[in-house]
C-alpha cells in the first residue's frame, strides 16, 4: 500500500462498487486516504464498517438501489460486475444493465467523475505479436469482453451527451505477482492499481479516456500514447518475476490460441457455463 501524500486531492464522498471483488478488497483499505468518506458497495454482506466508511449493498440491476447508492456522491470507483467469461443472462445483468443503471444514476444525482473498471479483454482478440493503441476498434475475446465494450460505449455517450467523465481502466492481470509467461505482459501489481486508479480520479480534465491498466513491465503489447494526459506512472514491473515464470512455463505451444491471442485463456473459455 502506498503513502499518500500528507495533502491528497481529497473527494467529500467516493464511492468504490464491487468492494467484496478481488480488486475491491485491494482498493477498500487504500481509497480512504483519498476521501473523507468511503461508501463501499456489494451485492452480498461487506463485514463491518471501518473508520470514514459506508456501507450499502445493492445490486447494479436494481436501478432504486442504484439510485439510493449514488445519492450525494462526488466520483465512483467502479469494480463492480460479472468479472470473468459466464453465461450471457448474468453478464447482461450486471454489465449491460447495470452499467446503464449506474449511468443514470450517476445524472441524475449529479456525479461527475467515473473511473470504469474495463478490461483488456476488449481486445483479447489482437495477437501476442501486435501492439494495440486505445484508439484501435476493440475485438472482444467473449461475452465478457463484449459487455466491457459496450461499458467503453456507453461512457462515452454520457461523456458526449451529459457531460459525465469516464476513465476507463482496460485493466491487465492484476495479482501479487504474474502467474504465467502471458501475465509478464499483462501484469499490473496492487501498487500500480492504486496508482492508476488516483490517478484516474485527480486528472483534471479526462473527458472519457481509455488507458490500459499495466505495471511498467519489459514486455507489453499495449501503447498509452493517448492516455498520457492521465498522468499515470508505474513504478513497479513484471520483470522481476520472470525467471520464476519461465521455470513454470518453459515451452510455449504456437498452436494454442491462448498462447496465440493477447486474451490467453479468455479466448477459449465456453460462454455457455
Amino acid at each position: 500500500m502506498l503513502n499518500p501524500p500528507a495533502s491528497p486531492l481529497k473527494f467529500p464522498r467516493l464511492l468504490l462498487t464491487g468492494a467484496g471483488g478481488n480488486l475491491g478488497k485491494e482498493l477498500r483499505p487504500r481509497l480512504k486516504s483519498y476521501c473523507d468518506v468511503l461508501r463501499v458497495s456489494h451485492r452480498s454482506e461487506l463485514g463491518a464498517s471501518a473508520p470514514g466508511e459506508e456501507i450499502m449493498l445493492a445490486s447494479l440491476e436494481n436501478k432504486a438501489q442504484m439510485m439510493a447508492l449514488m445519492k450525494d456522491v462526488d466520483a465512483v470507483v467502479h469494480m463492480g460486475g460479472v468479472s470473468t467469461e459466464q453465461p450471457w443472462n448474468p453478464i447482461l445483468a450486471s454489465n449491460i444493465v447495470g452499467m446503464v443503471n449506474l449511468y443514470e444514476a450517476a445524472r441524475l444525482q449529479g456525479t461527475q467523475r467515473i473511473v470504469f473498471a474495463s478490461s483488456n479483454h476488449v481486445t483479447g482478440f489482437y495477437r501476442q505479436d501486435e501492439v494495440v493503441n486505445t484508439k484501435m476498434p476493440p475485438k472482444p475475446d467473449g461475452f465478457y469482453g463484449l459487455s466491457k465494450a459496450f461499458g467503453e460505449d456507453l461512457a462515452e455517450l454520457y461523456w458526449a451527451r451529459w457531460g459525465i467523465e469516464t476513465v476507463s481502466l482496460r485493466i491487465g492481470s492484476s495479482y501479487a505477482e504474474p502467474k504465467d509467461r502471458r501475465m509478464l505482459a499483462t501484469w499490473l501489481s496492487f501498487d500500480d492499481l492504486e496508482r492508476l486508479v488516483v490517478a484516474a480520479l485527480t486528472a483534471p480534465i479526462v473527458g472519457h479516456t481509455i488507458i490500459y491498466g499495466m505495471s511498467d513491465n519489459q514486455t507489453t503489447w499495449w501503447d498509452n500514447t493517448h492516455a498520457k494526459h492521465i498522468g499515470y506512472r508505474p513504478l513497479d514491473s513484471s520483470d522481476v518475476f520472470r525467471s520464476a515464470a519461465e521455470k513454470r512455463q518453459p515451452h510455449i505451444d504456437g498452436n494454442d490460441k491462448a498462447a496465440i491471442y493477447q486474451g490467453g485463456a479468455f479466448v477459449k473459455a465456453s460462454p455457455h457455463g
